[in-house]
Formats: C-alpha cells, sequence, structure tokens
C-alpha cells in the first residue's frame, strides 16, 4: 500500500506537467497594462518595418486570441470592419493587405491608426489588448494554426469559424487593393 502511494505522489505532478498546453497570462501586470504608445512617422508608407517584434506568447495561445476576438467586439472593430468582411473599414479575411500582415504590422496600425479612416489607439487600450487584438486579426485570414484559433461566436455565425478558413497569403505590398468583395 505504501509503494502505491509513493508512486501515486510521484506520477502525480509529472502527469500535470506533461498536460500543460499553453501558458496563459490572466494579469500582464503594471507593465502590460500601460497604454500602447505610438511611434511618429515622417511619413506613412505601406508595409513599413515594425518598429517592435511581437511576444512570441500572442501567436501561440489561443487564450490570447479568444481574448483579442472579445476585444474586437468590445471596443466596436465590428463597427467598420463588420466580423472581418468589411463594411465602412476593409475586409479582414481576405488576402488584401495594405499596411502588411505581419503581428507587429497590426499592432502599428491598431496604435497608429491609418490616413483616411482608422483612427489612432494610443493611449486609450493597454498594450497587452491591443496584441491580442492584432492575434485575433490575423486568425480572421487563417494566419494562424488552427489549434490556436478562437472559441467559436455562437451567438452570430455569420461566416466559418476562424479555424476552418482556407489560409490566404497576402499579397505584394505595393499593389492596389482589390475593389469589392471576393468572391
Amino acid at each position: 500500500m505504501r509503494l502505491s502511494a509513493k508512486l501515486f505522489h510521484i506520477l502525480l505532478p509529472l502527469i500535470i506537467i506533461g498536460c500543460k498546453r499553453e501558458q496563459r497570462v490572466f494579469d500582464p501586470g503594471s507593465t502590460g497594462a500601460t497604454p500602447a504608445g505610438a511611434t511618429v512617422l515622417n511619413e506613412v508608407s505601406a508595409g513599413q518595418p515594425p518598429t517592435q517584434k511581437a511576444p512570441l506568447a500572442y501567436q501561440q495561445s489561443a487564450y490570447t486570441v479568444a481574448e483579442g476576438k472579445r476585444l474586437y467586439e468590445a471596443y466596436n472593430c465590428v463597427g467598420c470592419h463588420a466580423q472581418g468582411g468589411g463594411a465602412i473599414g476593409p475586409a479582414l479575411m481576405d488576402s488584401v493587405w495594405i499596411y502588411g500582415s505581419s503581428l507587429e504590422q497590426i499592432h502599428s496600425t491598431i496604435v497608429q491608426g491609418r490616413p483616411n479612416g482608422m483612427p489612432s489607439f494610443a493611449g486609450k487600450i493597454p498594450d497587452y489588448q491591443v496584441w491580442e487584438i492584432a492575434a485575433y486579426v490575423r486568425s480572421m485570414s487563417g494566419l494562424l494554426p488552427s489549434d490556436v484559433a478562437p472559441s467559436r461566436s455562437d451567438h452570430m455565425q455569420a461566416s466559418l469559424p476562424e479555424s476552418a478558413r482556407q489560409k490566404e497569403h497576402p499579397e505584394q505590398e505595393n499593389q492596389q487593393p482589390v475593389e469589392g468583395p471576393k468572391q
């Protein structure tokens, strides 16, 4: 009986450690909650190299992408971009990425804003939330692995879930955007 109890106490921590899928950061602390700061650009050009590298956790965590999806709706991104299909703002589910498709470039777009419509959210949204929204925006085009896709929205199933979408490869940076919805 004692041997099986000792064996149980040795194997239980190993089993628990082996089941860890991803690390979730529920509270980023005081440094992660600071508002996102914008780097002022002298000129706006499509696909400009990002000024900072994205934390790897935002591209590999289903939790952060799901939080980005929640924040996308909470900050009313759906007001302009709808559910990714575009409305007033450009579509986020296709292969046309005017300012780049990397996580850093999407973060830069959210923080700095873009001419003719996209407002700057610098100082209004904590930086870690901007990274979560950027990760969710990438998932809309199927650019993240399927095991990192956010949870489904049961209340509004207007399109395929992010994990089931076909991967779109961004076009060249200097091409003009395609007019109208993609068929």
